[in-house]
């Protein structure tokens, strides 16, 4: 019954309540002369309908801390809550329900099922839900429409180029209506034109559908979207920046990079 409470109390927090409040998360892989500190102690808040950019240079520990924030790994220590509920305190069934009906990912490599349509792809969430339906299958077509790819539902992936496949990606994250979006690199494997147009798409899931967004990148033109950029640098946060200027994102991120390094411990 405590999970079952735990689950339910996400859907219920008001836009007051952070979508993200991670406190000195630690995160470490494997042991011995063979261990990883990917995060050493982070601490984050992103509030509703905010859209966050969180950027670092390779092995910072970005993706893994959206990793742990998304319930897809666990944290070595450390407190995650997502909309006021702490994950430490969920169980695995709670965990499943929140992933599936709280949160949507967009990762960099589509993760689309090849010998789906684009249409059967985006419907994906609501069949693992078991919440099959007319209303669903139209709100599915309606978000192929909006991602622009009307008239192409019946596509399988080979047939997609990579923006549309990763507009596809988009379509289903939204489908279940998610409050928190985490994006992994959705631009990192497309040529500018269409990582413009998913970027577009992704802020526009911020300020006009009101989720909230984060999302991890190495570019600072795509970074620039977000309200504020995040820099992480050795498994912690070492600065941020407001978004909206693509220079001003990367002046500040290789004054970051050129900084001392951040001391052990």
């Amino acid at each position: 019954m405590a999970t079952r409470a735990g689950a339910r109390s996400v859907a219920a927090m008001d836009s007051r309540t952070p979508a993200v409040d991670v406190g000195r998360l630690v995160k470490v892989y494997g042991a011995g002369d063979v261990r990883v500190e990917a995060l050493r102690g982070v601490d984050l808040t992103v509030d509703a309908g905010e859209l966050v950019a969180i950027m670092g240079p390779s092995g910072s520990g970005k993706s893994t801390l959206l990793h742990v924030v998304g319930a897809l790994e666990t944290a070595t220590s450390g407190t995650v809550r997502i909309a006021g509920a702490d994950l430490g305190g969920l169980g695995d069934d709670a965990l499943t329900r929140l992933r599936r009906e709280h949160l949507g990912f967009v990762f960099q490599f589509f993760n689309l099922l090849p010998s789906l349509t684009a249409l059967e792809n985006a419907y994906l969430p609501a069949l693992i839900a078991r919440r099959q339906g007319p209303e669903l299958r139209d709100r599915t077509r309606e978000l192929l429409a909006r991602v622009g790819l009307a008239g192409r539902e019946g596509h399988v992936p080979a047939e997609l180029s990579g923006g549309e496949q990763q507009r596809v990606s988009i379509a289903r994250a939204l489908l279940l209506s998610p409050q928190l979006v985490l994006a992994d690199e959705p631009t990192g494997n497309l040529d500018s034109h269409a990582g413009a147009q998913v970027l577009e798409l992704l802020s526009a899931v911020a300020r006009h559908d009101g989720r909230t967004v984060v999302m991890v990148t190495h570019d600072p033109g795509a970074a620039a979207i977000a309200d504020r950029v995040v820099f992480l640098r050795d498994g912690l946060v070492v600065s941020e920046t407001p978004g909206g200027s693509a220079e001003g994102v990367a002046e500040a991120f290789f004054r970051m990079q050129a900084a001392a390094p951040v001391p052990a411990g």
